[in-house]
């Protein structure tokens, strides 16, 4: 007779397939890896099957695994149902992890946040605000608001908003050095940005728009690095003018130079209708809406 199953170990095994690593699924479920390794050993030990196949890139599902997922996922979304039916009317309890780039989230997101979590005191909130994103086909977010729009997988996804990014510069470094010219970039005037093999996002490969040879000596993963590196008077560099627009230290050069990219809001298409999911995306567009001219500024507004 088969042994009885424990709803972790399924839980354990839905997040490693999802993640497709047994370390990623590791930091996502709050455990150390060896938990969730010897959990997922203790549950093919019970099914008598081998659910993944090791590879470099981390856990393949086998044919079996792949059997499992689909059952198991139905199984967490009934769950995640359930939970939501047991709520007082209009609260929303559980959690909610919002998958967002860096910057968005510590400029703008992070910034207003407590509006939301005033309004639904009983929901935890796991802002992943970071040098890359979850992904929400893989249900390792909740909510992901990405640079690109997602070519493939079981997702919803919509254009949150176009930003534009700018050069800046310390108004320091342009009363020390003069104004920088696209002559200047590199030489008298040092650059600051990402590094390349490091880029989390094709999207962030900007530098060409401006001129084919720039390229950044000072660089950090990191965009709120290169903002204090910008701000300290070590170099000019582009920023989003969410970041770079609102710091007074910082004065906008080059006022030609205009980048737009756009922000994706994606969610799983069987978790999107969730009522938590759904009170987060309703806040975020709102947000967006109240504060979109720190994200693309007027044609009108006189560059500071």
């Amino acid at each position: 007779m088969m042994q009885p199953i424990a709803w972790n170990d399924l839980q354990d095994f839905l997040a490693v397939a999802r993640a497709g690593q047994i370390a990623r699924a590791a930091v996502l479920l709050g455990v150390d890896a060896t938990t969730v390794g010897r959990r997922l050993r203790r549950l093919e030990s019970r099914l008598g099957r081998t659910l993944f196949e090791q590879t470099r890139e981390g856990q393949v599902l086998t044919e079996a695994g792949e059997a499992l997922f689909a059952q198991v996922e139905q199984m967490a979304r009934a769950a995640e149902r359930i939970g939501e039916g047991a709520d007082p009317p209009g609260a929303l309890t559980g959690t909610l992890r919002v998958s967002v780039s860096e910057g968005f989230g510590t400029w703008l997101v992070a910034q207003h946040l407590d509006s939301f979590a005033a309004a639904h005191p009983a929901l935890t909130v796991d802002l992943v605000a970071s040098s890359g994103f979850l992904s929400p086909s893989r249900r390792e977010a909740d909510v992901a608001v990405l640079l690109a729009r997602p070519r493939q997988g079981p997702v919803v996804a919509s254009k949150l908003a176009d930003y534009a990014l700018h050069l800046y510069a310390a108004r320091t470094l342009v009363a020390r050095d003069g104004a920088p010219t696209l002559a200047t970039l590199g030489t008298r005037h040092r650059l600051v940005g990402y590094i390349p093999d490091l880029l989390y996002s094709p999207e962030l490969r900007y530098l060409h728009e401006i001129g084919a040879a720039l390229a950044p000596t000072l660089r950090s993963s990191s965009i709120n690095a290169q903002a204090r590196l910008i701000a300290a008077g070590a170099g000019v560099g582009v920023l989003p003018h969410f970041i770079g627009g609102r710091d007074p230290a910082l004065c906008r050069v080059m006022p030609d130079v205009a980048i737009t990219r756009a922000f994706w809001l994606v969610t799983h298409r069987d978790t999107r209708q969730l009522r938590r999911v759904r009170a987060f995306r309703h806040w975020l567009i709102q947000l967006v809406d109240e504060h979109r001219d720190q994200l693309l500024p007027q044609r009108n507004t006189v560059p500071r």
